[in-house]
């Protein structure tokens, strides 16, 4: 490889093996190649580490389509038979047309990027045996880990993606991303979270994932820069932000600051949009160290990272149909037509049944189905008792006589988004998902990405965008008459 000038104006020569952090207040950024998400048991060890799982809101257990091998609604991630994790090892000051040169080495991790027609800096990368690496993205090629698509949103201004951004840096490279519509945009390479192999297994996150040939690409229009200490950085185009919570997830349910992850795992500052050339402030007091209940989001979808103590305190699907078994044993009665309520089979999610709990978003007041009690809008001819074509969607509940939506009841059958094992007493507003109080409290507090600069709180069963005062309501339900 050709150097061009000195390499000391910027970095370390390129004989020389770089410190072990682009961050300079944390261990070395782990990167690395990806392979299968768990290769099963350790010879002699009687089960795998898990590191934590992730889980894409709005899918409410499963995807559309079922979950099938690395397109799931919630992945483990397990510590590795063997270490894939690699570090910062020589950095090279090359003139760019012998960047496609310097990146067709298959065999050798490497950031590259272009700061100009003829200047390039590309970091290679040597193995970490400390740490295990996991590549998210839409991509269907090996190396990612975990598949993820664009999460469409159930408001009626969309929830999910919607950014008119160009593709995301890190896509330069390589070709053939196996992307499912041109016009996600979520990266076909997204992000990277990288383990610690010993205790406490500490989890970061990073964006921009290596393509098939071992490449981060960092075009000359994707924000990048000169760190303090002479190392390079950079963001990806359309940007991975994440928040940790407040407090404890759990516990002290509140939600923190949205920030936006470096290439190196840096903090900072959201940008004015979401793909502005401007970085955002540094923001030296956090860390890129995911919490349990740390939110990720990537341009057109939210995951939630649970750690294995946090899933402990979370219902089990077999707890959660003890639940569903307890409601429907408790004989729940509509009010007016006095015929018995029952919550579906959880298999039967998203069908609505004839004997389904139905209620009025306003007031709680929980019914059978009963196609009656519109309101006289203008524009609209109301018939003979009061009926009105379904697309007004607001009802009168006879019980209080409030206006609102009337939606059909669904129990939220992911439990790794429950906040505790509480019983289902209430439901978001306006979908109808039924879980705990403390878990509807919580979710109605966190603003989840929407747009370039937009926030809003949502079902994270459904991604649906929450109304009214509070986001959510306590359900009444009327009691069996005998």
């Amino acid at each position: 490889m050709v150097l061009e000038g000195s390499s000391e104006a910027l970095c370390p020569p390129p004989s020389l093996e770089l410190r072990p952090s682009c961050n300079k207040s944390q261990p070395s950024p782990p990167l690395g190649s990806c392979s299968t998400p768990h290769d099963g048991l350790f010879p002699g060890d009687k089960e795998p580490v898990k590191y934590g799982e992730l889980i894409v809101l709005g899918h409410n257990g499963s995807l559309a389509n079922g979950d099938k091998g690395r397109r799931r609604s919630r992945l483990a991630l397990y510590k590795r038979p063997k270490a894939n994790g690699v570090k910062p090892d020589v950095i090279h000051n090359v003139s760019t047309p012998l960047v496609s040169k310097a990146l067709s080495n298959k065999s050798q991790h490497s950031i590259s990027y272009t700061l100009s027609r003829s200047h390039s800096v590309i970091v290679e990368y040597t193995h970490d045996t400390n740490t295990d690496m996991f590549q998210i993205g839409r991509s269907t090629e090996s190396m990612i880990d975990f598949v993820v698509t664009d999460t469409a949103g159930s408001s009626t201004s969309g929830g999910g993606g919607g950014w008119q951004v160009q593709g995301a840096a890190g896509e330069g490279v390589g070709g053939g991303g196996g992307g499912q519509s041109a016009q996600s945009t979520i990266s076909r390479y997204a992000c990277r979270i990288m383990c610690e192999r010993n205790a406490p297994y500490t989890a970061r996150i990073y964006a921009a994932g290596f393509d098939s040939s071992k490449n981060i690409f960092l075009g000359e229009r994707a924000a990048k820069w000169r760190t303090s200490d002479g190392l390079m950085d950079g963001l990806t185009t359309n940007g991975v932000l994440v928040m940790h919570p407040a407090g404890d997830f759990v516990s002290e349910p509140a939600p923190g600051v949205w920030r936006e992850i470096s290439v190196c795992g840096n903090v900072f500052a959201l940008r004015e949009t979401r793909s502005a050339q401007q970085r955002g402030k540094l923001v030296e007091n956090e860390s890129n160290t995911l919490q349990d209940g740390s939110l990720i989001d990537l341009c057109g979808a939210t995951l939630l990272w649970r750690t294995p103590t946090g899933l402990r305190r979370t219902p089990t699907l077999k707890q959660l149909e003890s639940l569903r078994q307890e409601l429907n044993a408790a004989r729940p009665q509509c009010p007016v037509g006095f015929n018995t309520l029952a919550f579906p089979s959880l298999a039967r999610r998203e069908i609505v049944d004839k004997k389904q709990p139905w209620v009025y978003v306003n007031c709680g007041h929980v019914h059978g189905y009963h196609n009656w009690g519109y309101r006289k809008d203008k524009g609209h001819n109301v018939g003979p008792g009061g009926t009105a074509p379904a697309s007004t969607g607001e009802r009168e509940c006879p019980m209080c006589r409030r206006v609102g939506p009337y939606v059909p009841l669904w129990l939220g059958c992911e439990g790794g988004l429950y906040l505790d094992a509480g019983p289902p007493t209430h439901a978001f507003c306006p979908c109808g998902h039924v879980c705990s109080e403390k878990t509807v409290a919580g979710w109605s507090q966190i603003p989840l990405p929407h747009g370039t600069h937009a926030f809003h709180a949502a079902c994270p069963f459904c991604g649906t965008w929450l109304t009214g005062e509070q986001g959510h309501i306590k359900l009444i339900f009327q009691g069996p008459v005998d």
